[in-house]
């Protein structure tokens, strides 16, 4: 299954967190680092969802970039 995915640049790093998994976060240094982290952070997340008695979310969520002329 393929989840959405934000990542965010924060002040020091950058964070990612996954839309259709509360709770799954990541932080890294750099951008490749992070999702990194993320990949690994769903996984882990998923793999206890049953361990919780909890089903594993369908990935719902749409990502799309939407040009602006806004500055």
């Amino acid at each position: 299954m393929k989840y959405a995915v934000v990542i965010e640049k924060t002040e020091n790093n950058y964070s990612a967190d996954v839309p259709d998994l509360p709770g799954c976060v990541a932080t890294g240094q750099p951008p490749t680092e992070v999702e990194s982290e993320i990949k690994s952070a769903i996984e882990f997340h998923i793999e206890g969802l049953p361990e919780d008695n909890l089903a594993v979310p369908s990935a719902t969520s749409i990502v799309e970039y939407i040009e602006t002329t806004a500055a």
